[in-house]
């Protein structure tokens, strides 16, 4: 029986959600012949190696940090959106072992928030700069939703730091989402270092990370009255959008 590999490239990724989700998944549908492995990459360019190795089985792959924008250099093709989007999380396998990007992150994420926030006039803070926050807010900007970058660094007018987010600017943005690992396994007891005192019964509060279920931002979040949600359900709609795109 010929082996039929997909994986995920990150780096320290033992604990990935992508392995479980679809090994659980070929499971549950009898795929046999179906593997997922993690390829936990020290840097970019050790991939080439990995795809030669395993070119004659590897029919699709799964992007996550720190690689979401270094890997582009790296591909034959690239899908319309996740050029727009500037960040890769999904790569199908074409003839002749070519690499086509995609970003199913934005789909995840948009799937996932339609699902709670129904909208507002207010706008957005994004906590974090990486790949995932391209994705957001590439959302964002289809809703019509306007929205700063919160850095450690101030990067650009679009870009404030922690320390300039007072009463009126959590007022004016009802909508934080953490894009940056800030609170993830096994850091749990560290959040984002917001004026969480500001928060209200109008805010959403939504966390990238689903590892642990309730973060300490979100548990902070649902203390004052917030609605929050964690990262799985957006990582359940990317991987499904995925698994499509590389059945297509």
């Amino acid at each position: 029986m010929d082996k039929k590999r997909y994986g995920l490239i990150g780096r320290n990724i033992a604990y990935s959600f992508s392995r479980n989700y679809f090994n659980e998944k070929f499971k549950a549908l009898n795929l046999e012949d179906h593997e997922y492995v993690n390829y936990d990459l020290k840097d970019i360019d050790d991939l080439k190696y990995e795809l030669k190795r395993d070119q004659a089985i590897l029919k699709g792959l799964n992007v996550t940090i720190p690689y979401k924008q270094e890997i582009i250099p790296l591909l034959d093709e690239i899908d319309g959106e996740a050029l727009t989007i500037g960040a890769v999380n999904t790569i199908k396998i074409l003839p002749g072992n070519k690499l086509k990007g995609f970003n199913t992150d934005a789909y995840g994420f948009e799937v996932a928030l339609n699902s709670i926030w129904k909208g507002t006039e207010k706008g957005a803070l994004i906590l974090g700069t990486g790949g995932a926050s391209k994705a957001v807010t590439h959302i964002l900007g289809k809703k019509n939703i306007e929205f700063l970058y919160v850095s450690r660094n101030k990067r650009d007018k679009r870009t404030i730091t922690y320390d300039e987010i007072d009463r009126d600017v959590m007022a004016g943005h009802e909508l934080i989402i953490n894009c940056s690992p800030v609170g993830t396994f096994p850091n749990v007891e560290e959040c984002p270092d917001l004026p969480y005192e500001y928060l209200t019964k109008k805010h959403l509060l939504f966390d990238l990370i689903y590892n642990p279920e309730k973060t300490t931002f979100l548990k902070r979040g649902e203390k004052a009255g917030s609605l929050v949600m964690n990262g799985y359900s957006m990582l359940v709609h990317q991987a499904e959008k995925a698994w499509e795109i590389w059945n297509s």
